[in-house]
């Protein structure tokens, strides 16, 4: 049912925890399932030098925030828009439609971020 990427990402997720000094940060959850993400990064030199984040959901859920920091380390704080719920569930190799709110939640949590810099 689910690719070995997303597997082996939510058996051993990536960049679990919190961040002292956060640059941004946002918490957003989805109402239907229950599942809440709370993503953090820190802005060095101009570039994101640490993501983290801490979830309580599903498979996806977690697979998806743990994908998302390693996308997120070393990149502009410009790109964070780009990133789109198709590219992030591709990166992990796909999974059903019916678990597609994993990556929804991730992208809704990097949005945030975004316009929380621009501000």
């Amino acid at each position: 049912m689910f690719s070995s990427e997303v597997l082996d990402h939510f058996q051993n997720p990536r960049n679990v925890g919190e961040l002292e000094h956060p640059t941004a940060s946002a918490e957003v959850s989805n109402p239907v399932c229950g599942d809440v993400l709370r993503l953090a990064i820190q802005v060095e030199q101009g570039k994101i030098a640490k993501a983290r984040f801490l979830c309580r959901g599903c498979t996806t859920s977690i697979a998806c925030a743990s994908k998302l920091t390693e996308l997120l380390i070393g990149s502009e704080p410009e790109s964070l828009r780009q990133i789109s719920v198709d590219s992030l569930a591709r990166s992990l190799g796909g999974f059903p439609a019916a678990t597609i709110h994993g990556a929804q939640l991730a992208i809704d949590a990097v949005h945030s971020i975004a316009r929380k810099l621009q501000a």
